[in-house]
């Protein structure tokens, strides 16, 4: 009967607004008091039944809930036929609850949204050869499944053959489509705007990045903050004390209806859903940009950051050497690298993949008599020619003449720290690369933007030569940079950061930097999705897209600021309220109703503004 009564909460509020309509009529429009009582009273105890209900299970735990204050206030105006004012406040109170809940369940938007993106079928291979349709569930790891244009991808896996552009929203917060081939990664709940794929499934279920996801949004919207939990355990002696207050004051003023206009006025509920509300829209709206919050508690602490740490290579660089200049010393420069891409051809050294990605796709020599001298290069024949590739020293150890421009040039990439790559043909120098990995584009507006957010400090660690990183924080500004740094050194830096009062974030790429990422009070995943990255970070940008972090760290500060508001306009409502009693001769028990609801409304209009939250530099 209880669960019946609680399920026709919203029907049983509309009836009351029916019978308050009729009491109103008979009242002042035919003069009919008894219409009016009996459509009040009816109205009163039906509207009192889901809210005494409530009250009854909150106490049943040892629980002065806001429905148990509610309660004994109906019952008291009940009691001294008020009953007008019993039956707005029955009516009132359902009514608010009815508009939190729709309002709340804008604010838990973005997980729902997330949920519907959640494949439900998919095209499985079966003994047959053949495709058949089958439940998601039914597909197991190593299935080969056939995804066509327009359909979810069902699960983590890999492209086996076929071609097409896939939209990553779901994944990563950006619809712009990526190109898919084989070898390809491919994610669960992302969509195949066009193309054929035939994949095999390597994670399923819970275990795909999708299902991560949506674990974590779900969990980061039910965690509770500091502030949540201290306003809990505030209501929880609040609330009785209202009680006791409003037993005191009838004690002393044996005025009833004052006591329990105290009643109705001392409700919290306001202060009690404000903080949440909050939490919840700005996890959400992370959620929509890609950026998974975890827990209401990081919100609090990225709100405060005024340190970040950096790794440096795959984070502020792209990790992935480019050729960054070249000179040429011949009048043949095609012939030249040519001779250059043949020779690099034969080698697996990063620097060799940098040089024969830049050049391109120029005829080849065929090679012979490679000889690989370690630390130096690479020494072949190629085409009949005596072909040296590698740094100053092997040229000089091979007698090739630099000139004093070469020498010029090379100081010149030396300035920017370039590794050196030389050819020499026939004992010529012919061509000179300086290499070297590339700043990430768009990272110095991106770090710019985090100073005028508040941030202080912008440091770089990196394992690479202190010349090197030196160079990087140069040319973006940063505050500190330091080089030669193992793992165990990271962390021991940001300990030492912390043990100086700053509340440190540190930036990694989830894998060797799991340690610092721990150790820092946020730690921040560029992590594409990878499982490290979403179990080891707080905050994880699941396109690894730097772009993504002063957004993340404004939206924090936005939430944290909207907790504020709320915790300021519920506070200042009840102590507006309970003055009025006392000062005013207007307020009564329906007023203060809808006031008490009015600021509910209020509180939660104002967290759902979080949704809407856009950088604004």
């Amino acid at each position: 009967m209880q669960r019946f009564i609680l399920g026709k909460k919203n029907q049983i509020a509309l009836l009351g607004a029916v019978l308050i309509v009729i009491g109103f009529t008979g009242e002042l429009g035919f003069q009919n008091e008894a219409v009016a009582v009996w459509s009040f009273a009816i109205a009163s105890i039906i509207g009192v039944l889901p809210i005494a209900i409530q009250a009854y299970q909150a106490l049943k735990v040892k629980v002065v809930s806001i429905e148990v204050l509610v309660t004994i206030a109906v019952m008291g105006a009940f009691f001294i036929k008020n009953l007008e004012e019993s039956a707005i406040v029955t009516f009132l109170f359902l009514f608010g609850a009815f508009l939190e809940q729709r309002t709340l369940n804008k604010t838990r938007s973005a997980i729902k949204e997330l949920t519907e993106m959640a494949p439900e079928s998919a095209l499985k291979q079966m003994e047959n050869g053949e495709f058949a349709e089958v439940d998601v569930d039914e597909v197991d790891v190593g299935d080969i499944l056939l995804v066509k244009t327009g359909a979810k991808i069902p699960v983590d896996g890999t492209v086996l053959s076929g071609e097409g552009y896939i939209n990553e929203a779901s994944i990563t917060g950006e619809s712009v489509t990526v190109a898919k081939e084989k070898g390809s990664g491919v994610y669960a709940g992302t969509i195949l705007e066009n193309g054929t794929l035939q994949i095999v499934a390597d994670r399923v279920g819970e275990d795909t990045t999708f299902g991560k996801i949506i674990e974590l949004v779900e969990e980061a919207q039910d965690s509770k903050s500091e502030a949540e939990r201290v306003i809990d355990r505030f209501s929880k002696y609040y609330t009785p004390a209202v009680l006791v207050f409003a037993i005191v004051v009838w004690l002393f003023s044996r005025d009833i209806e004052l006591a329990i206009t105290l009643l109705v006025l001392g409700c919290p509920g306001a202060l009690v859903i404000g903080v949440p509300v909050s939490n919840v829209a700005g996890i959400g709206n992370g959620a929509r940009h890609g950026i998974l919050l975890k827990g209401s508690e990081v919100i609090g602490d990225f709100s405060k950051v005024d340190t970040i740490v950096f790794d440096k290579t795959g984070t502020l660089t792209i990790g992935n050497p480019k050729v960054a200049g070249q000179a040429f010393y011949t009048e043949n420069v095609e012939e030249s690298l040519a001779y250059l891409a043949s020779v690099e051809k034969e080698s697996d050294h990063p620097l060799a993949d940098a040089v024969v990605e830049h050049i391109g796709a120029p005829p080849l020599y065929p090679v012979e008599k490679t000889d690989v001298v370690k630390g130096g290069g690479i020494i072949a024949h190629a085409n009949g020619h005596r072909v040296v590739v590698g740094n100053v020293a092997l040229m000089e150890r091979e007698k090739v003449h630099i000139s004093e421009k070469a020498r010029a040039d090379i100081a010149r990439f030396e300035e920017n720290d370039s590794s050196l790559v030389l050819t020499a043909v026939d004992g010529d120098l012919k061509v000179l690369m300086g290499i070297r990995d590339q700043i990430r584009p768009g990272v110095k507006e991106v770090l710019q933007k985090l100073k005028r957010l508040g941030v202080k400090n912008l440091v770089v660690l990196s394992g690479d030569n202190q010349g090197t990183v030196d160079l990087v924080a140069r040319e973006l500004g940063l505050t500190e940079a330091h080089g030669h740094m193992l793992p165990e050194d990271k962390s021991a830096y940001i300990e030492e950061l912390i043990a100086k009062g700053h509340i440190v974030a540190f930036v990694g790429d989830g894998v060797n930097d799991s340690p610092s990422l721990a150790l820092a009070q946020i730690g921040i995943a560029m992590g594409g999705g990878t499982d490290v990255a979403i179990e080891t970070s707080d905050v994880v940008l699941m396109n690894s897209d730097l772009s993504r972090l002063p957004h993340a760290l404004g939206l924090t500060k936005a939430t944290a600021n909207n907790m504020r508001q709320n915790i300021f306009i519920a506070v200042g409502v009840v102590l507006v309220l309970l003055a009025s009693v006392f000062l005013s001769e207007w307020m009564n028990m329906s007023i203060g109703m809808l006031a008490h609801e009015a600021s509910i409304l209020v509180v939660i209009l104002n967290g759902m503004r979080l949704l809407r939250f856009k950088l604004r530099y």
